[in-house]
């Protein structure tokens, strides 16, 4: 039987490991942590809930503690992760593991006041756990240095580039010394993370602790078609029969994810949300109650679920399913941690029978179809043959509506009929002077003395000027908040 031990760890680490209750490694700790011990670069298809936090951070820990350096500390390890919560579920880790260490390390993300971690670069830290965002932003200010580097972890690349993080990455790779130990971890290997993989890592050893290989026996699937409209009679019918006290909704939009909070409410079950557009507070909030109970249901979305990790969830709901297949593995993968058991409900109403294809071809089985559905539709039921894909959109009326409400902006003529102040073609209106005006063809001709050319010219200007400054507004005010 493979043991922490025999995996080559310190004594130092093997007390922490086991006051965590850690028994015995994970299959990704199992074929990551002696490669890493030996220098080697590591390249891992694993998602979270596989142990793989442990599996990188643990051997990096050990050498660090080997080879402390003398005088001022200097960052040596960097951990770049996709989301706020992942950060900073990633720094506690390394908080508990290093308990017995002289290792300092701390977290950075945007949405909050970059001074308190302003503070702690300045003491001097040895891990940097860190959002691309906020990294770049402290770097560009000075604060941040990252020529002493020994160790990069990229976490999640999947979703790095799935958030538009490539070019952010890129930048970071730049300012990072050339020699140095480097591993990358993703849920999934398309080609663009093979290619990333390549561009960094050297003679890497490859791990993969894919989706198809990981277990799943532990966790009850079940599958429920419903019409969309009754999604809601339905997730409150079965928190309630059930009694849920620990589980997690998973919707596909920021706006579904708030409405459903909004209307579980109301059917009085304590709910809160958790995405990408919810202020830091407001999610660290969040995930706060759902850790100590008092808040029984989390709904996410996937983007904020990756740093989803407590213990004790015992029921998962696909209230939409998610177009990315590998996104079902790792959404059920919040339940059943550590040994326990959980239930996994999955609704699939008549536009979603492409994604449960491509799920279930993922998956190498039919997930079972819970028979006791009130609200069961066959409409929803994928026909035979028919073959993974996404849901159908409209995309013409989508597009459509999208013009509509689009803000007035220079050269955007509007609806017909609107009062857009940029289009004033087949509109009449009292000039204040009486120079002729060659741009307002097709208005209704004014007598002498009513006409204004230089006026109207005037206005266009100021309001391209204005339009100019919120632009600019706009770019300055965004930066690097991820």
């Amino acid at each position: 039987m493979v043991t922490f031990q025999s995996l080559g760890l310190t004594d130092t680490l093997l007390r922490a490991v086991e006051s965590e209750g850690y028994e015995s490694p994970t299959p990704v700790q199992e074929q990551s942590i002696p490669p890493l011990l030996a220098g080697r670069d590591v390249l891992g298809v694993a998602q979270t809930g596989t142990g793989k936090t442990a599996a990188f951070t643990l051997p990096v820990l050990q050498i660090m503690d080997r080879d402390q350096p003398r005088g001022k500390r200097h960052i040596r390890a960097l951990i770049l992760s996709p989301t706020r919560e992942l950060a900073a579920q990633i720094d506690e880790r390394l908080g508990a593991y290093s308990e017995h260490m002289d290792v300092r390390h701390r977290v950075i993300f945007g949405g909050v006041n970059q001074n308190p971690q302003v503070r702690a670069l300045q003491r001097g830290l040895d891990v940097l756990v860190a959002t691309p965002g906020r990294l770049l932003d402290l770097v560009g200010q000075g604060h941040v240095d990252l020529s002493k580097i020994k160790f990069f972890v990229l976490d999640e690349a999947d979703r790095m580039l799935d958030m538009g993080f490539i070019n952010d990455i890129k930048k970071v790779l730049r300012l990072l010394p050339n020699r140095r130990q480097n591993l990358l971890f993703s849920a999934t290997m398309p080609k663009s993370i093979a290619t990333l993989a390549g561009s960094f890592l050297n003679d890497a050893v490859m791990v993969d602790v894919s989706p198809k290989e990981m277990t799943v026996d532990r966790i009850q699937q079940k599958i429920m078609f419903v019409r969309k409209a009754d999604k809601r009679r339905l997730i409150v019918k079965l928190i309630k029969e059930q009694k849920v006290k620990c589980g997690i909704v998973f919707t596909r939009t920021k706006h579904g994810a708030n409405r459903l909070v909004k209307q579980l409410d109301q059917s009085h079950i304590s709910a809160a949300a958790i995405h990408g557009n919810k202020s830091q507070g407001a999610r660290t909030k969040a995930l706060a109650g759902f850790k100590n109970g008092s808040i029984p249901i989390l709904v996410a979305t996937d983007i904020a679920s990756r740093g989803i990790d407590v213990e004790g969830i015992t029921h998962v709901f696909n209230y939409d399913l998610p177009n990315i297949p590998e996104s079902y593995v790792h959404r059920i993968g919040r339940t059943a941690r550590a040994g326990r058991s959980g239930v996994a409900y999955a609704f699939c109403d008549d536009s979603e029978s492409g994604y449960l294809v491509g799920i279930q071809n993922l998956i190498g089985m039919e997930i079972p179809v819970e028979t006791q559905n009130p609200f069961h539709f066959e409409g929803a039921i994928p026909k035979p043959g028919q073959k993974a894909g996404e849901m159908k959109n409209k995309k013409s009326s989508q597009n459509k509506k999208s013009n509509e409400d689009r803000p007035r902006q220079h050269g955007y003529k509007g609806k017909r009929g609107s009062n857009s102040s940029n289009n004033n073609r087949g509109q009449s209106r009292k000039p204040r002077d009486s120079k002729p005006n060659n741009n307002n063809r097709g208005q209704t001709r004014r007598k002498p003395g009513e006409g204004s050319g230089s006026n109207g010219s005037r206005n266009n200007r100021n309001s391209r000027g204005r339009s100019n400054n919120d632009s600019g507004n706009n770019r300055r005010q965004g930066g690097h908040r991820r």
